[in-house]
Parts: structure tokens; sequence; C-alpha cells
């Protein structure tokens, strides 16, 4: 099928874009996942600067490098999330403000707005991000949580996004939720309650990405077939798990990178994910859009995972067959 195999440049933004086209186009990718912070996508400018698109159109198209989606992971967990002096590190200056928590969720929802408004501008149709979460500290019941705990946190996703979601679809646009721990869908079943609370409308689907769905014991094709219409963008990405009776799935408090931990992430090919079942049912729903390597391992140097990860996407990339194998046998 050959969809095109692209590089998300969120673990790459200490780089300049400059650079980072250079380097994405040496280790052998069709396109690029621009980021919303360090330099490579910048909401305000886009916005506010007439030419800012024009200019990085042409940046990109001076490396031979195409662009079908932004990500706007940092804004959007500020929506929803409970703030605390952990996302200033991950916020920029004109959304964490005074860092007041109310005042810094406000404006998390005004630029995701404009991301919105940016994106259209820019000419792609597709923004990936998180949503934040109210909610994800009860994930363990006890002390017992009510259920209407539970849907408050989902009501509050409604309230919050759907005036975000509004904007969206006035910009022709849709937001694929990286479902993942910390978020309001992290799983099969909240992400069916997701959908629920914002009644499917259709700018609210999914970047889907095993690697986040592994560890957790979810089987990442079963996403796929729970939601074959939300699937609107993709993430290559790999994980393994290393429970060898000392570490636990809940990792102890210890980094990523910490050999105790109970699982990390790896790079593509290198964890448990089965990528050959995985681009078997994304042909199976007919999804064409970009497979985007969102690369993290700690134990490997990221030049060398980036070159192998970029060689490995494209090889496991099948085309579906057109004919059935005894075809031959018809009259």
């Amino acid at each position: 099928m050959a969809r095109p195999v692209t590089l998300f440049t969120g673990q790459w933004a200490d780089l300049p874009a400059e650079t980072m086209c250079q380097k994405t186009k040496e280790f052998g990718y069709d396109g690029i996942e621009l980021a919303c912070w360090g330099d490579h996508f910048n909401v305000v400018e886009a916005l506010e600067n007439d030419n800012y698109c024009a200019e990085k159109h042409e940046q990109l198209e001076r490396h031979g490098l195409i662009c079908k989606a932004i990500s706007a992971h940092l804004a959007g967990q500020a929506v929803l999330d409970n703030i605390d002096e952990r996302h200033q590190a991950i916020l920029p200056e004109h959304v964490w403000g005074d860092g007041d928590p109310a005042g810094v969720n406000e404006r998390a929802i005004e630029e995701m707005k404009n991301t919105a408004r940016a994106a259209q501008k820019f000419g792609v149709d597709t923004v990936n991000g998180f949503t934040g979460s109210s909610i994800w500290h009860l994930l363990y019941s006890f002390p017992p949580v009510p259920e209407s705990m539970i849907q408050a946190g989902f009501d509050l996703f409604a309230e919050r996004w759907n005036p975000i979601f509004d904007v969206f679809g006035e910009c022709g646009v849709r937001f694929a939720l990286e479902v993942h721990p910390t978020e309001i869908a992290f799983d099969i079943y909240t992400a069916e309650r997701a959908l629920e609370a914002v009644d499917h409308r259709e700018e609210f689907g999914f970047n889907f990405d095993p690697s986040h769905l592994i560890w957790q014991g979810v089987d990442p094709v079963e996403f796929i077939r729970a939601f074959p219409d939300r699937i609107y963008h993709v993430h290559i990405k790999d994980a393994i798990r290393t429970l060898n009776g000392r570490t636990g799935i809940n990792c102890s408090h210890l980094n990523f990178g910490d050999p105790r931990r109970g699982w990390d992430f790896r790079s593509p090919g290198r964890g448990e994910v089965n990528f050959e079942e995985i681009v078997r049912e994304l042909n199976h729903i007919g999804y064409t859009g970009p497979l985007s390597i969102e690369w993290e391992d700690c134990g490997m140097q990221r030049d060398q995972g980036a070159t192998e990860a970029c060689a490995f996407t494209k090889n496991v990339d099948i085309s579906p067959s057109d004919v059935q194998f005894d075809d031959a046998f018809d009259n």
C-alpha cells in the first residue's frame, strides 16, 4: 500500500526545525509529523505571521518531505488536567501564565482552538494530541471511588472539549487523541466512553499507538477492530514488559530507562508489539494515512534507532492482496 512513513518530532524538539528536516530525510523518511513545541511548529506564529506557513512548506519541500499532521500533546494535556508545578515545564509561557490552575486550563482551551485554526492555515487536516484527565488519579479504586466521580470526569471532558471540537469542525480539521495513560481514554473501554461523552462527533477520533496498549495487556489489534472508523492517524512505537518477579507493571516510581522498571519503550521491532498483525488490520479497515514513528528507546542511540525504525516500518507495510491465492483454479 506504500503508506507514507513519517517521523514525529516531539522527541527531537531540542534540535532546530532545519536540522530536524535534514535528519529526517537522511534517515529515509517520506515526511514529518511536526510537534507544536520547540521551533518545529509554532501555533501563534502560524496565525499571526502571514508568511509563516508558506515558509514552513518551503522548508519541507526543500528537503523533499511531506507533512500530514501536526501534534499538540502538551497544550492538550493542560485542558483537563489538575494543574500543578509539572505543567510549567511542558507549556509555553503564554499558556502557563501565572500558573493559576483555572487560568491554565482556560488558556490551554484557547490554544487548542488556535491549533485547529493553525492546522487549517497550514493545510493539514489532523491534529494529534492529548486531552489530559481530571480523574486519572482515581485509577485505583481506594479509597472507594463512586461512579459519580468517574462520570464527572467524562462530563468535564465533554464540557471543555466540545467547544474546542466546534472550532475543529469549523476548520475542517480532526483531533486524534493518542490513547494513553493520564488521558481521558487510555484503553478500549475508556475510549468507548469518551466517544459516548461527546456523542460520537466526527471531529474526535484516535491516534493509534500500540505501545501504550501492549504493556496494559490490551491487544492493539483489538483496538483497531473496536474503532475502525476512528483511526485518524497511526504512531509506530514499541514497548516491552520485563516482569521478572521483582519488577511491577506500575514501575515503582522508576523513570523510563531504569532497568528495574516492569516495562519500557523500545525501538520498533525490538519490543513485543506485533506490527505484522497491526498492518494487516489497518489494511482491512482501509487506513491509508501515515505510519508515523514516535521514536523512544532509552537504551539506543536515537539517530541509529530512527534510521532502523524507518526501514523496519517500510518493510512491514505490506499491501493487501487483490487476488485469492487459489484464484488460478477458478474457471
